[in-house]
């Protein structure tokens, strides 16, 4: 990180995306959207959005606008371009939402909410993809990592595009007959670009690149490394790519699905092997409880991979589809992103309050802003209800759903807690937490 400045507004994204997630867990709790109502229902979608676009999207863009730059060894494009981002996403996924209960009957105001939200959704994610693209191109040649994130990035124009689609056609304003046929039959194309693509590809380029800077492991770019970037820009290329064109064509879009998923678990395996390699080779020998954790969100993801292949080993794949991507979407990318969030907040917070001094005064220690013992009980919590909440959605127990769900969102609640400690220095000592020259951070944004 040793030259990289510290994105101003990463802070604000983290901060906007945790009151998404703890909005998401408050409905599910309540009994909001699915399993309550249909995969289908309004209140379904507002839901889902709230948890893509609000939640895991916000905490992406705003962990790529601090990281992307150290992947490149290059300073962000813009510092300013992140903040409008936000404001546009933000307001979009307002207006999504407001199209959603429209089409459920509880909105009593009589505006075509989902052409306002297709063009500040888009405009937001432009901004994100000119800014981050635009670092990213006068970088190269550019290592693993962030090669990872250019197809990340892509899955996300894809995602964007599909969305569009779906929200022309919602709202009325297209009678394209093509446009139909992707909106009736692109759903899982959609699901397959946000969560496999967009969230899951950039995550694991991240990941490799966090997890041997934490854990003071070898940086990878190996024969199984680079067989995951393959096999998994491959495995989107294809049901993307292959997905639009067999809808287009009128062919089989489940025998392009399977072959997608065939060459996405090769890459998942292979990113597997990488990920234990990286903890065997650690120069670091305590695992940090951001690392321990970071595992448990792993074995999520495995746990969700061996989920699909004995579903459709049984042929009962359709009917648990919303289990096995609530695993991943909760238990796989939201467990790593508050596992790593943990880390990241008092690290970023550590740089930007004790960086300028080092070496001037005593300065604390990065793990000096967090108490471990007292944040993995909430880990623990979140995870075991995570994996409760899967096992009530496979096994239709609706009222145990809500259980689970409401522990995660006393989990989450205290992990915000944490973080937020850890942002404001309460554990640092009194003799070391503001020695001259430093000011208590901003809980939003940066100074630096």
């Amino acid at each position: 990180m040793a030259g990289v400045a510290l994105s101003r507004w990463t802070m604000s994204y983290f901060a906007s995306a945790l009151v998404a997630l703890l909005l998401a867990e408050c409905l599910m709790a309540a009994g909001y959207g699915y399993p309550a109502a249909t995969l289908a229902a309004p209140e379904t979608l507002v839901l889902v959005h709230i948890i893509a676009i609000g939640w895991l999207s916000l905490l992406m863009c705003g962990a790529l606008f601090q990281f992307v730059p150290v992947l490149v060894a290059r300073p962000l494009y813009s510092n300013s371009l992140p903040l409008a981002a936000l404001g546009c996403l933000i307001l979009g996924l307002l207006a999504l939402i407001l199209g959603f209960l429209k089409m459920a009957g509880q909105s009593e105001f009589d505006l075509s909410y989902f052409p306002i939200a297709t063009a500040l959704l888009s405009a937001g994610f432009a901004l994100v993809l000119w800014n981050l693209g635009h670092t990213i191109w006068f970088a190269r040649p550019l290592a693993l990592p962030a090669r990872f994130v250019v197809v990340g990035l892509i899955s996300v124009a894809a995602t964007v595009l599909l969305g569009v689609t779906f929200a022309l056609t919602l709202g009325g304003a297209t009678d394209n007959r093509r446009l139909f046929d992707i909106a009736s039959l692109g759903l899982p194309i959609h699901i397959i670009a946000g969560l496999g693509g967009w969230l899951t590809f950039t995550a694991i380029g991240v990941s490799y690149r966090l997890l041997a800077m934490f854990m003071l492991a070898p940086d990878l770019d190996g024969p199984t490394s680079r067989g995951a970037l393959y096999f998994g820009a491959g495995a989107l290329a294809v049901a993307i790519v292959g997905g639009v064109g067999a809808i287009l064509a009128g062919g089989d879009l489940t025998v392009v699905l399977c072959a997608a998923g065939l060459l996405g678990c090769l890459a998942i395996a292979l990113y597997g092997r990488d990920v234990v390699f990286l903890y065997r080779a650690r120069k670091r020998r305590k695992i940090e409880l951001n690392s321990q954790m970071a595992a448990l969100a792993l074995v999520s993801l495995a746990m969700a991979i061996a989920l699909i292949l004995l579903l459709l080993g049984t042929g009962q794949f359709d009917q648990y589809v919303p289990a096995v991507l609530f695993l991943i979407s909760f238990g796989w990318l939201s467990g790593l992103g508050l596992s790593k969030l943990y880390k990241i907040v008092a690290f970023l917070t550590w740089l930007e309050c004790y960086g300028p001094i080092i070496g001037k005064t005593q300065t604390p220690r990065v793990q000096d802003l967090v108490v471990e013992d007292r944040a993995i009980k909430w880990f623990a919590l979140y995870f075991l209800a995570v994996w409760a909440a899967t096992a009530a959605l496979l096994f239709d127990a609706h009222i145990a759903f809500r259980g689970a769900a409401a522990a995660m969102l006393v989990a989450t609640t205290g992990i915000i807690v944490q973080l937020v400690m850890s942002r404001r220095l309460v554990d640092v000592k009194a003799a070391l937490r503001l020695p001259d020259g430093v000011r208590r951070p901003r809980l939003l944004f940066s100074r630096a």
